[in-house]
């Protein structure tokens, strides 16, 4: 396969990755290299069947020294004030579904 070296790479929408294809982007890094994934755990669009990669790396790559992960809230919210306010109100019912 492809090795992406002196590259700057960004995974957006991760969140749709299946775990094959983490895998496969993941293991394309090359020297002097560095990868970032976004996503959002909270608005996956894969068929029901398929498990997303990006839940997946939270637990399997948490330990990993040189990897990190950022976590975001509704204070980081920079779009319209009912945006923050939606994200918000579903956290509290997926909360209350557990």
């Amino acid at each position: 396969g492809r090795t992406l070296s002196d590259s700057f790479i960004i995974l957006d929408e991760a969140q749709n990755a299946t775990r094959e294809q983490m895998k496969m982007f993941l293991t394309r890094l090359g020297f002097r290299s560095k990868m970032v994934v976004t996503g959002d755990i909270t608005q996956v669009d894969l068929p029901k069947y398929s498990d997303s990669g990006l839940i997946q790396i939270q637990s399997l790559l948490n330990k990993v020294q040189g990897i990190h992960f950022v976590y975001f809230s509704a204070r980081d919210v920079v779009r319209h004030e009912l945006v923050k306010k939606i994200i918000t109100a579903y956290a509290h019912t997926n909360s209350n579904q557990e």
